[in-house]
């Protein structure tokens, strides 16, 4: 049986990880070095780093600071920010992660994705979807949930798919930092229309919004949260042994 996976994500500014809520209001929470090796120790399945004013201010995705805490970790590491050619995939797999994210790069040069897969292989290339209603229609949002593309988020998440991305974050902007649950109606959609590995991120806010996603939607492959993690409401331990208890497969 495949296990569910819980990831823990380190959104870093100015070399520090930060929280908000609806992509906005960045507060300060910590090292993203400690809180690397943290993960790794206690339980975590992945880790992801995002450099999330990297695209926004037309900059390249930090190194130094990935670098070292890959140093650090013996868990899948992914990561995405400032993430615009096949150079900068080189560079950020170089620096020790697994897999890496891209979202206002695709949007950019929709080539991206097809040629990234067919260097590195469709296993390392994660399409990142911000993803926001607007006036009833899912849409993706570019530059850290700044800008409104227009496109309409499904039949992107389809296209970067079928071009070669093999696993899918989907960030509802929604349900960001708000701790009401993950967005169910939006991950339905998304898993109805990919057949590859879908993960849901965004509205963590207690372990029965764990339980809930997965026995709601067997067919999401991973929870991703921050502020629940980094601020000590819910610890990994704790999660995974709840969800053993309510028959979802987790890796102990």
């Amino acid at each position: 049986m495949i296990t569910k996976r819980i990831i823990p994500c380190l959104d870093v500014r100015n070399g520090r990880v930060v929280k908000g809520v609806n992509f906005e209001g960045l507060s300060d929470v910590s090292s993203p070095v400690e809180l690397a090796d943290f993960y790794s120790k206690c339980g975590a399945d992945e880790l992801v780093f995002y450099d999330i004013t990297a695209s926004a201010e037309g900059r390249a995705l930090f190194t130094d600071i990935l670098c070292e805490a890959a140093s650090k970790i013996f868990i899948p590491l992914t990561v995405g920010g400032g993430i615009n050619t096949t150079e900068d995939f080189d560079r950020v797999l170089k620096c020790g992660a697994d897999k890496v994210s891209v979202n206002s790069g695709a949007i950019k040069n929709p080539k991206l994705i097809y040629e990234a897969a067919k260097r590195y292989g469709d296993q390392c290339v994660v399409i990142s979807a911000d993803v926001k209603r607007v006036d009833g229609v899912f849409r993706v949002f570019a530059k850290g949930g700044r800008e409104n593309t227009g496109m309409e988020a499904i039949e992107w998440i389809r296209h970067c798919v079928d071009s070669g991305a093999g696993e899918v974050v989907l960030n509802s902007i929604d349900t960001d930092g708000i701790k009401g649950g993950f967005d169910l109606e939006m991950l339905s959609a998304v898993c109805a229309a990919v057949n590859v590995p879908v993960i849901a991120s965004g509205g963590a806010g207690c372990i029965d919004d764990f339980t809930r996603l997965f026995k709601t939607l067997p067919k999401v492959d991973a929870g991703l949260a921050a502020s629940i993690f980094h601020f000590g409401e819910v610890s990994i331990k704790d999660l995974k042994k709840e969800l053993k208890n309510q028959g979802i497969a987790v890796r102990i």
